[in-house]
């Protein structure tokens, strides 16, 4: 097997596309500055009473961190669509007046598409956070934000998810007029760049021979977590499952007992500290705890994993670059080839 720690590991996609999210970052922020200027002046003038989410994958993962960013910064209610509602049951959809988020790599899975015209149809405006400008998604949206992460060939989203998570907080701060989340978003590729080289291999080492286990976040961290999972079920064939810091104590936690895995993302809010005190619970219990945490603190049974000082709101975004290193390296050690993950491909085509 690969060392875990990624020293020697022959070169992959998915290595190099995550490696370049610091630069995908600032090519959006720059080519899609005043396209935000003139979408926050008009959600502004009009403000919508609802947004829908329309996602699948990494990208419906971001749409969590959409609906978190959105509640908390506006008061707006968001909420995910249900494609199948329409492409299997062809229900009626969208509400006049909303904000229809559409985020997606490919633009082109069918059931997203019928979606989408759906909320249009109804009289949604739709803006569509969308890596590919010539797809029909980009074609069918009344505002465009490309994502400009460039060609993403692995089949492991790396760059666009994180550039899907810079977008969606740039489109937060343009509608709130928040420069300090602005400014703080411009500093985003530095950060992602340094939260890149932090030294995750202790996780690496202590996963490379697990089959099961826990991802825990909360708030602002719960979409890096729900998409750290689903990376090490494509790159790894680990089973692992996502939970809310609160919702894994209504049952799921009876599951972690002694060596149990889990791994923790904890920010430095209210929603941090809940992690942090779940951490110890389980780190009692005997359970192998792996936490990123950028407060640095000492925590009995609980391996600490670096992280940069952020934002609340920002730091998810930088530890899942973190987290990405770490999962291209214990892919390898485990066996597999990152980029190429059994019976899956890069366009999802589902109807």
């Amino acid at each position: 097997m690969t060392s875990p720690t990624g020293a020697g590991a022959p070169s992959t996609l998915m290595q190099a596309e995550a490696a370049e999210a610091g630069a995908a970052v600032a090519r959006f922020l720059a080519h899609n500055r005043k396209t935000l200027a003139d979408l926050g002046k008009r959600l502004r003038a009009t403000p919508p009473a609802l947004v829908v989410t329309c996602a699948r994958g990494s990208s419906d993962h971001a749409a969590t961190y959409a609906k978190y960013l959105i509640e908390t910064g506006l008061g707006v209610p968001t909420v995910s669509a249900a494609f199948s509602t329409v492409s299997l049951y062809d229900a009626p959809a969208g509400t006049a007046g909303s904000l229809c988020l559409a985020i997606s790599q490919s633009g082109r899975s069918p059931d997203m598409l019928a979606t989408v015209e759906r909320q249009k149809a109804a009289g949604a405006l739709v803006v569509a956070l969308v890596n590919d400008e010539a797809s029909p998604l980009a074609e069918l949206a009344d505002v465009v934000l490309p994502l400009c992460a460039g060609p993403e060939r692995s089949v492991a989203a790396t760059k666009s998810y994180i550039t899907s998570l810079a977008g969606i907080a740039a489109l937060v701060a343009a509608w709130r007029e928040d420069a300090g989340l602005e400014q703080a978003i411009w500093a985003l590729p530095s950060q992602l760049d340094k939260a890149f080289t932090l030294d995750w291999s202790p996780l690496a080492a202590g996963l490379v021979e697990a089959s099961s286990l826990f991802v825990i976040a909360r708030g602002f961290g719960l979409a890096v977590a729900q998409e750290a999972a689903l990376k090490l079920k494509e790159t790894s064939s680990l089973h692992a499952e996502a939970f809310s810091s609160a919702e894994v104590r209504h049952g799921p936690m009876a599951v972690v007992r002694e060596d149990f895995p889990v791994i923790a993302f904890a920010g430095e809010d209210a929603a941090g500290d809940d992690v942090r005190a779940l951490c110890e619970e389980f780190a009692a219990r005997g359970a192998r705890v792996w936490l990123a945490d950028s407060t640095g603190a000492t925590r009995p049974g609980v391996t600490s994993l670096p992280a940069v000082t952020a934002r609340a709101e920002l730091a998810p975004v930088l530890m899942i670059a973190s987290f990405y290193r770490m999962a291209n390296a214990l892919s390898l050690a485990r066996g597999n080839n990152p980029d190429q993950p059994p019976y899956l491909a890069k366009v999802t085509r589902t109807r």
